[in-house]
């Protein structure tokens, strides 16, 4: 399928670059990404440690992260043509809302006791977690172009970037000193944030954009994937980004590096879990402050790299102080590569098909986070667990140089704005 032209249609007014957060409608989408994120956090730290506690096994860590890839797999190409054929508000609601029952679902069935009874249970209710995100992932990316003009649109993805980060920063150090009560009350909370962030979306009144049920065909599920074909510089910097953090997943194995490695316990897990966020605050306040003004392409395969050399530093690191440094330095080089990637779809896809670019987009995220679990948790198996997460740094670091010589396109990409 030949690439489609950017669209240019909007009946939003210009304005001037640089202000995202003078639209109202921006403002509530990223209280909601705040509030959701945040409970997302929350209870990936208290999944973490509590399937840990109930197996004593990286393994068990790693199946958590296939069980929610899973279903995102499954429904990719089908969440796209949805996004993309029904009201995007209302499919966030869809899925954000499941995942607060599911969360919910999770503290119901802790304070029972049927998770340290059964703990493949935990498997299950991931598992419908990963089936919403396969919706709120593509749904997310479709609907922010929608909320501000053009102009303004690098500057929203750097903030909504920040959006995602700072819930990263005080999520799971909330959710490891909530811990100390318990894991259902983590989760009891998580699922009322969630709550917060369905009335967030709820208020959003983004711009109309043409749309019309479609039948579902072979050549509508596939648009988004022919799109990406055709434009090598999206299909290198999305493989690029997934191949990355799939080697470089140490975040992973936090609760083995935490209990046995480092000796810091839930709490300071939790605090370990924040540390890669808080450099990528700190990265995305800057990038939208500044943006990369020049060799956008050369900047993001740089940071891929920088994330291969901070994930090795953390590997060998025997001092937590240390190690949360190096977390530090893995959040803010990815956070380059996050911002360039995601900038750089957003104003090539047209809005016809965004969410089916976006679908497949989420999918590669998907594969790279949780599928990326699972990966480390088999590699630390086989290899024990220091040697896989350096491994993976090394892979890092090597991949980005691979995919400067395989896509000279994205090496090539200079200012990001004259892709609009």
């Amino acid at each position: 399928m030949p690439p489609l032209p950017p669209s240019s249609a909007t009946v939003l007014p210009a304005g001037p670059a640089g202000s995202a957060f003078r639209h109202r409608s921006f403002k509530l989408f990223w209280c909601a990404r705040v509030a959701g994120m945040l409970a997302v956090q929350m209870q990936v730290v208290a999944v973490g440690w509590q399937i840990y506690e109930l197996t004593d096994s990286a393994l068990a860590l790693g199946m958590v992260g296939l069980f929610q890839f899973l279903p995102s797999l499954a429904l990719a190409l089908v969440a796209g043509h949805v996004v993309d054929s029904r009201d995007r508000r209302r499919v966030l609601l869809a899925a954000v809302g499941l995942q607060a029952v599911a969360i919910a679902a999770l503290c119901v069935l802790t304070a029972a006791g049927a998770l340290a009874a059964m703990p493949v249970l935990v498997y299950a209710v991931v598992a419908v977690i990963g089936a919403a995100k396969a919706f709120e992932g593509p749904g997310n990316q479709a609907i922010l172009s929608a909320l501000v003009p053009p102009a303004d649109l690098p500057n929203a993805v750097a903030w909504n970037s920040s959006a995602t980060q700072t819930a990263m920063v005080t999520g799971p150090a909330l959710g490891g000193l909530l811990y100390i009560a318990g894991p259902a009350v983590v989760y009891a909370t998580s699922a009322l944030l969630l709550a917060g962030a369905v009335l967030f979306i709820a208020l959003l009144r983004p711009r109309r954009v043409a749309q019309a049920p479609r039948a579902m065909s072979w050549e509508s599920l596939m648009a988004g994937i022919g799109f990406i074909r055709g434009q090598r510089a999206i299909l290198g910097a999305i493989t690029l980004d997934m191949v990355a953090v799939l080697l470089g997943g140490a975040t992973a194995l936090l609760p083995v590096f935490a209990r046995d490695i480092l000796h810091v316990g839930p709490e300071g897990m939790g605090v370990l879990r924040a540390a890669p966020a808080i450099g990528a605050v700190a990265m995305a306040v800057v990038l939208a402050r500044v943006g990369v003004r020049r060799h956008a392409g050369a900047w993001m395969l740089a940071g891929v790299a920088g994330f291969g050399a901070a994930t090795v530093l953390f590997g060998l690191s025997t001092d937590p102080v240390l190690s949360f440094f190096a977390l530090i330095a893995i959040g803010a080089t990815d956070q380059v590569s996050v911002v360039v990637r995601m900038t750089l779809i957003q104003l090539a896809t047209p809005d016809d098909v965004r969410g089916r670019v976006g679908a497949v987009n989420s999918l590669f995220i998907g594969a790279s986070n949780q599928l990326g679990e699972f990966e480390s948790g088999v590699a630390a198996t086989l290899l024990g667990v220091v040697p896989a997460v350096v491994l993976g740094g090394v892979g890092a670091i090597a991949l980005a140089a691979g995919w400067a010589r395989l896509f000279p396109e994205l090496r090539r990409i200079d200012r990001l704005t004259e892709l609009r």
